[in-house]
């Protein structure tokens, strides 16, 4: 059974969130080791069903997974070659690091959005025409976009942090 089976959901990079996390909760219910007479095959389905949610949970790593399914996944750790997005990446990072403003991280995390929507578009046209080769190289500048999005994930929370820690009375 493959993940998209797991949950009810269509084979597709195109999932109900939704309904994956509902499927989820309820399998984690169902597969509870606490409440199952044989815990250790309780546990290890419901570690299955925890990476299956992980897996389709991001469109980067569901992607990879269409791929999997189709046995593309091949070579998905190569570096991206592709010179023009390698600049405009670069460019992003640091913009990333100069951040110093959530309206900052909020106007880059819409360009990365931008970014990853574009993305998305181009592997479902990839993947329709079994272009196996652009659908890798699409899914490795996914991946690139999660990362960013989950530093930029990390960047507002130390910012939060930082302001947190600011304390009127420290200063008097």
């Amino acid at each position: 059974m493959n993940h998209f089976e797991l949950f009810n959901l269509p084979v597709a990079l195109d999932i109900d969130l939704a309904s994956l996390k509902s499927n989820f909760l309820s399998l984690q219910q169902q597969y509870h080791p606490d409440k199952a007479a044989d815990k250790d095959q309780a546990l290890i389905k419901s570690s299955e069903i925890n990476q299956a949610f992980k897996t389709l949970s991001q469109v980067d790593s569901r992607a990879a997974y269409l791929l999997a399914l189709k046995k593309q996944d091949h070579h998905l750790d190569q570096s991206i070659s592709d010179f023009e997005f390698l600049q405009s990446a670069l460019e992003l990072r640091e913009q990333l690091d100069e951040a110093t403003s959530s309206e900052h991280l909020r106007t880059l995390r819409l360009e990365v959005q931008q970014w990853i929507d574009g993305l998305v578009r181009e592997f479902k046209i990839d993947y329709s025409e079994e272009d196996w080769a652009e659908a890798r190289d699409t899914v490795r500048k996914l991946r690139f976009f999660q990362r960013v999005l989950n530093d930029i994930d990390k960047a507002e929370d130390q910012l939060l942090d930082d302001e947190d820690s600011f304390d009127l009375d420290d200063d008097f």
